[in-house]
């Protein structure tokens, strides 16, 4: 199986004043081609400098990092930019949409950046990315028109349109009610049932429960990696909450 990424001893320090933070101090993982992954730990655990990383919008002190095979630290601030739109597809928990745009305005804008994409296929590729999170009718919608899950929805499609290397969600249910957090990681494992590979980052245990493998961080350091023999469905949980509880 192929190897999306390697971190080797990836150690992050900040300097604040006289002292030197040690936010991260010596992390090692690889996750393979397809693997659904949360990494979970307290506030203060080092798991937002590690989403940084991963994310490459940060590059750490000592280490290594490969995306994909390519090496990230080596890399300068515009080939970082580059990788980071190519093989890197972002999920936030306060969604990141434009205001005032359509929703196939906003899954478009990642191509916006690839001149190698024509307008007509732009707006296909955001078309069916659109279809693949059941917003087919909702397409064009603004933001203000829309639930805090459809929003997110519209975050998944705009995460999918590159076909990134790797979907990148950071506590992509952290604002939103029971119901909807389940349709959103129902959708999550639908992907990842076609072969996506996704990195959940979050502090909300119950999510590993859904997850094939589960990473937790601890003062910077891993304290557990660990798959799950029993991965509990979206589909399922959602089938079973009290009608009363519609998505908002």
């Amino acid at each position: 199986m192929k190897t999306i990424i390697e971190l080797k001893d990836i150690k992050r320090h900040f300097q604040v004043g006289e002292e030197t933070v040690q936010a991260l101090k010596g992390v090692t993982f690889s996750i393979q081609e397809g693997q659904f992954v949360t990494i979970m730990g307290k506030s203060g655990s080092g798991k937002s400098t590690l989403l940084n990383i991963l994310g490459c919008l940060d590059t750490p002190t000592d280490g290594t990092y490969l995306l994909d095979g390519a090496s990230v630290q080596s890399m300068n601030k515009n080939q970082r930019a580059r990788i980071r739109n190519n093989k890197i597809g972002f999920v936030f928990q306060s969604y990141n949409l434009l205001a005032n745009t359509t929703a196939i305005e906003n899954v478009e804008l990642p191509l916006m950046y690839n001149s190698s994409v024509s307008s007509e296929d732009r707006k296909k590729r955001a078309m069916y990315a659109l279809e693949t999170v059941e917003l087919g009718d909702r397409m064009y919608h603004k933001s203000n028109q829309m639930s805090g899950g459809q929003m997110q929805r519209v975050a998944i499609a705009r995460a999918l349109v590159n076909n990134p290397a790797v979907i990148l969600a950071d506590e992509a249910t952290g604002n939103l009610d029971t119901r909807t957090s389940f349709s959103i990681l129902k959708i999550l494992q639908d992907l990842h049932k076609e072969g996506k590979t996704i990195i959940f980052v979050t502090h909300n245990d119950e999510i590993s429960s859904y997850c094939e493998r589960n990473i937790v961080l601890r003062d910077g350091r891993i304290i557990q990696d660990s798959y799950n023999s029993n991965i509990l469905s979206a589909a399922e949980a959602l089938k079973n909450l009290p009608k009363e509880e519609e998505e908002k």
